[in-house]
């Protein structure tokens, strides 16, 4: 078989969302119930375009892995080191969702909230999306559940739905939290977003050291914290300009 020549694609926008660097990102859609909205691109901003979309409840959204660091690698690698397995394991590129493939295509189903037009802007607003902060979309396609559902599937070794693990507050965080709230420089509805992903235990598969201290960035927050005998405790949290 003939060799095709590369294929490029229109960015049809960009999105917008509180995950400011990958660690912290869910690692699947609909794991956390944040919204975040895709600011349209000229000539893809027309609102004709969406004409009909309401009727549909959720999205496909297919995107571009644009932070992957191995973009531009001359060599195809046919295995990966999964997340969900520790780093430990390897498996075929095409039976994983590993950003490290031939094209760094990524795809998410969300939940379209509403279309809305800022000024001169033209934005998607949806729930649950996986997606870091300037993901280039490459389109949006509706989700048809007869089609798209299947009840009986198989998820291989990521058939387990990840633990929700209680997230304890220290008494230093608590008060840094308030003071940012009543500084105005962030928000319950970020409070309660950010606490949702750390539920979700953004660690590593493979870390397990208790006395470790992580930071994460989110929206305009970092916060610090730990994670001992299945509860994520918050050390520490600030606003970063």
């Amino acid at each position: 078989m003939k060799a095709f020549e590369p294929i490029q694609f229109p960015v049809i926008g960009m999105m917008h969302s509180p995950f400011r660097e990958k660690f912290g990102i869910p690692r699947q859609p609909n794991l956390v119930n944040i919204e975040t909205y895709i600011q349209l691109c000229a000539p893809y901003n027309n609102i004709s375009a969406f004409d009909g979309i309401e009727e549909f409840s959720h999205l496909w959204l297919l995107w571009h892995f644009h932070e992957n660091k191995n973009l531009n690698q001359s060599s195809f690698r046919p295995q990966v080191r999964p997340p969900r397995l520790g780093g430990n394991q390897r498996k075929g590129v095409f039976a994983t969702r590993s950003m490290y493939r031939p094209a760094p295509i990524g795809m998410s189903v969300v939940q379209l909230n509403r279309i809305e037009c800022v000024g001169k802007e033209l934005r998607v607003y949806v729930m649950g999306s996986d997606l870091l902060h300037g993901t280039p979309i490459l389109d949006i396609k509706p989700y048809i559940h007869y089609s798209d559902a299947i009840d009986n599937a198989q998820s291989g070794y990521a058939d387990i739905q990840p633990q929700i693990k209680p997230v304890i507050w220290s008494d230093n965080a608590s008060q840094q939290c308030q003071s940012l709230i009543v500084d105005g420089l962030t928000t319950l509805k970020i409070i309660e977003s950010l606490q949702q992903v750390l539920a979700l235990d953004p660690r590593p598969a493979y870390q397990h050291d208790e006395q470790r201290l992580y930071g994460m960035s989110f929206d305009q927050l970092n916060v610090q914290f730990q994670v001992k005998e299945e509860n994520v405790f918050v050390v520490s949290i600030c606003a970063v300009f």
